[in-house]
């Protein structure tokens, strides 16, 4: 049995984590720790300037006035009687493919789990309608059995997208690279009802790079798709070419 923390971007009521804490409860302790909204696309944002609330609801989960990441801090720290053995974050409603693991509240909660020394998998349900969240619950299973008997390398967590059909119809499992998207402006004007210029960000844009081996091309193929991401930023093959110029300053 492992000791997981399990939290989201969508908030404790969505479907996608109500699914996911019904399967993994199966076989595992699992504390659910989510956000009290929707805080999607909050990234690795940390609320700073305001206190944080919890409440535990009648089903046991607790929800949070604060985004992905303030959830992982207090449920690790203050709300599990001990420290996680796991944090998985999800189900996310709709992909995190390529470039918006960047944006991801989902992806985010993982990364944080991971900066503070837990192996760590976000998961998103790759689909418009996002009908078969049991699909992704059941996959999550299966790797976190397998996980049992192999250790993530430190510093990385896996990024996992499942297409949205019935668990029977996947093609598979694919080791993945993120593809990314094209650069486009996205942004919807509008007017409020006082005559104000206001803004929406649209939907994202469409994918670029999708060729073999991508996250995209994966998910399109009806594989689930499992990209090992690292939390480590710096560009090591940039040093040299950085530290010649650095040299003439």
């Amino acid at each position: 049995m492992i000791n997981i923390l399990l939290s989201n971007d969508d908030g404790f009521d969505a479907p996608g984590i109500i699914s996911l804490e019904q399967e993994l409860s199966k076989k595992h302790k699992v504390t659910v720790v989510a956000p009290h909204k929707n805080r999607s696309g909050s990234s690795s944002a940390l609320t700073l300037d305001n206190p944080i609330r919890c409440k535990q609801q009648e089903n046991g989960f607790y929800s949070v006035s604060g985004t992905p990441c303030d959830c992982v801090h207090l449920g690790s720290h203050r709300l599990m009687s001990e420290p996680p053995e796991i944090v998985v974050a999800g189900i996310n409603r709709g992909a995190n493919l390529g470039d918006d693991v960047h944006y991801s509240g989902t992806v985010a909660a993982a990364m944080e789990g991971r900066s503070m020394g837990f192996p760590a998998i976000a998961v998103s349900l790759a689909g418009r309608k996002c009908l078969y969240y049991d699909t992704a619950a059941q996959v999550i299973s299966h790797l976190l059995e397998r996980l049992g008997q192999y250790s993530l390398d430190s510093n990385i967590i896996l990024n996992v997208n499942v297409p949205d059909m019935p668990f029977e119809e996947l093609a598979g499992y694919k080791l993945t690279r993120l593809g990314c998207r094209h650069r486009a402006d996205t942004i919807v004007p509008g007017e409020d009802p006082r005559g104000e210029t206001v803004y929406w960000l649209g939907p994202p844009s469409k994918p670029q790079d999708v060729g073999e081996g991508t996250d995209f091309d994966a998910v399109i193929n009806g594989f689930v798709s499992i990209t090992p991401l690292v939390i480590d930023f710096t560009a090591y093959q940039s040093l040299n070419s950085v530290k010649e110029w650095m040299s003439k300053l």
